[in-house]
């Protein structure tokens, strides 16, 4: 019995100690941190219009009005808390009918021939189904059908679309990207 407990003691002090180590100090350590240094990313980019909230500059939204850019397809139909893709393979019978039925509707809404080459970020979801951007190219496809159902110039729209993309982060990685959360709002600015 005395073997045990001259184990156990040391054993319950070390459990004890690292749960304080690992699961008080260290998560408020980076918690204090993230909020001192930087509070808005710290607290979900949240996107406030007149004192409300209305997103986060890090998840998309489902715009489905003709007025508004619509964003990638999502496999969690824009849920956060089910953030997720579809894990469907490329040669997976349902992804390919998925995505024929996506590009017909794309080339359809925005006056598309068909047979049109539709951006693959308008016709396949992001892997957290919840990519706040879209393509340079899939905002300057859209950009007729908004600007005639909100009455405003192309040119009016277009301009916009570039005043929202953002760079390649670092200079080199990935593509630029259109924000469709700021785009849209600034769209509902301008009318």
């Amino acid at each position: 019995m005395r073997a045990v407990t001259r184990q156990l003691v040391p054993a319950l002090a070390v459990l004890i100690g690292l749960t304080l180590v690992c699961g008080v100090a260290y998560p408020l350590a980076v918690t204090g941190i993230g909020q001192a240094l930087f509070p808005h990313r710290a607290n979900g980019s949240i996107v406030s219009v007149d004192g409300r909230a209305v997103g986060s500059e890090l998840l998309g939204q489902g715009f489905v009005a003709p007025g508004y850019f619509h964003p990638r397809p999502s496999a969690s139909d824009y849920a956060g808390t089910a953030s997720g893709g579809s894990n469907l393979g490329p040669n997976n019978p349902a992804l390919l009918t998925a995505i024929d039925e996506r590009a017909k509707a794309y080339r359809a809404e925005n006056g598309l021939a068909d047979g049109y080459p539709v951006p693959v970020d308008a016709v396949t979801a992001s892997g957290s189904g919840l990519d706040p951007q879209i393509s340079v190219a899939n905002a300057r496809l859209q950009a007729p059908r908004v600007a005639r159902a909100r009455n405003l110039a192309v040119d009016t729209v277009l301009r916009l679309v570039g005043e929202h993309t953002d760079q390649r982060p670092l200079g080199i990685l990935g593509d630029p990207g259109v924000d469709v959360l700021a785009l849209n709002l600034a769209l509902d600015r301008a009318a």
